[in-house]
């Protein structure tokens, strides 16, 4: 994305969000960590270099290391997306080289430059965004990268207390100025998450996507159930996303790296490719260091209806707000064409539906099913009640929602994937229904 204020007119322009927000809650990104390397501020920056009126929006190498260079010890510390840090860029006045942050990025120089959160452009640059989110009827606001923003020495530059908590407390209390919601959004540890609802805000459970996705593929649910019992509610389910499937650092110190390899491999077989983790003091001891599992989820599971249901039906009965993406609503294979053509193992996540496509897709037996489920957790009066989980056997499980004389039951069966949910109205008749 260049620019915040421009919509690609082949998708529609901003009076469509507008419309849309008099029906639906609409969420919208915010990348707080960088902006486009082909953005006005940048450009300008590479033209003019610290002359530019935008030089302060950017991390130089000073600004977080004085008047040194970084050791590369230093630098091996810092949680790196890619094998350096940094960027080198030849302003143009002046000919000579300047050296800035960039976290992310498929080019060298990166196309993705990191912004500096303590400078006052910055806080001006958000503040505008949030402006004109709220003026088309935005409601949320999805903080993108925010475990990044804070770069300092002798850290991982990622999450770092207090720092971060800092930010993002400062960024809501402006984003209620403009009636908006923020939500982190961030690939971390779990105690990074328990962080963020300790510290009132809601996340996005990336832990769940991958321990459903051991239980399918493992025939096996110990890891799964243990963590439902534990987990905090105050946060947006998931299993699929642009992205990946999270293992590192998300389930640090949660799955069993013998497990995730089987996963991983079986994954891989079934099309998948990878995110990894570049510098080794984030990998683990024996060397695993997968960031992410990129494919859709449909195809990790082999494309079996049922099992897919099963991941589907977990996550819908799962305590929180649930979030399906566009590729799992559909249940899209992977887009093998388009991440050979681009060369992005992101793109096999992310096909380009054209209507005809999306026409066929919702015909599919799977995703007739699926759009029930989805009813069902909409519908159903249990949901706004109290949770519980029953283990039965290793590979059987009970989740269950009762609210005063409703309840429902997902009895699920990871040994075939035949699952039951049992449920009534108001102390009405119990029945059953097979998703």
């Amino acid at each position: 994305m260049i620019s915040y204020g421009d919509i690609d007119p082949q998708f529609g322009d901003w009076s469509d969000i507008r419309n849309l927000a008099e029906k639906y809650d609409i969420m919208l990104d915010l990348i707080v960590n960088h902006v486009s390397s082909q953005s006005e501020y940048f450009q300008d920056f590479v033209q003019h270099g610290r002359r530019s009126k935008y030089a302060d929006m950017f991390i130089t190498l000073e600004k977080v290391w004085g008047d040194r260079l970084p050791s590369r010890s230093e630098i091996d510390e810092i949680f790196l997306r890619r094998s350096e840090p940094f960027s080198e860029y030849v302003i143009e006045d002046t000919g000579l080289p300047e050296k800035v942050w960039t976290t992310f990025g498929k080019t060298e120089p990166s196309e993705q430059i990191d912004i500096d959160i303590n400078s006052e452009i910055v806080k001006q640059y958000i503040e505008n965004v949030f402006n004109l989110f709220h003026d088309n009827g935005v409601k949320y606001v999805r903080l993108d990268a925010v475990g990044f923003v804070i770069k300092k020495p002798d850290s991982s530059c990622f999450f770092e207390e207090p720092e971060i908590i800092g930010f993002l407390d400062s960024t809501k209390e402006m984003a209620q100025k403009f009636d908006l919601k923020v939500l982190p959004e961030v690939h971390g540890h779990y105690t990074v998450h328990k962080t963020l609802v300790d510290n009132n805000f809601w996340t996005y459970d990336f832990i769940l996507p991958y321990l459903v996705l051991e239980a399918m593929i493992l025939r096996k649910g110990n890891s799964l159930t243990s963590y439902l019992k534990s987990r905090s509610p105050h946060q947006f389910t998931m299993l699929d996303c642009h992205d990946g499937v999270p293992i590192m650092p998300d389930l640090n110190d949660i799955v069993d790296y013998r497990d995730a390899r089987v996963v991983v491999e079986t994954c891989l077989e079934r099309g998948s490719n990878l995110s990894l983790i570049h510098s080794p003091q984030h990998q683990s001891d024996d060397g695993f260091n997968v960031h992410q599992i990129r494919g859709t989820y449909y195809s990790m599971l082999n494309s079996d209806d049922d099992a897919y249901i099963t991941a589907r039906a977990i996550q819908l009965f799962t305590p929180g707000i649930p979030q399906i993406y566009y590729m799992g609503l559909l249940a899209a294979e992977n887009d093998i064409r388009r991440y050979e053509e681009v060369g992005d193992g992101r793109e096999i996540n992310r096909h380009n539906f054209n209507l005809s496509e999306i026409s066929e897709a919702v015909q599919k037996d799977v995703v007739q099913r699926q759009f029930k489920l989805i009813h069902f957790r909409n519908d159903h009066t249990a949901f706004s009640g109290n949770f519980s989980i029953q283990v039965i056997t290793e590979s059987c499980f009970d989740l269950e929602w009762k609210r005063e004389e409703s309840f429902c039951r997902l009895s699920v069966d990871l040994g075939n994937f035949k699952n039951t949910i049992t449920y009534n109205h108001d102390n009405g008749e119990i029945q059953k229904y097979i998703p």
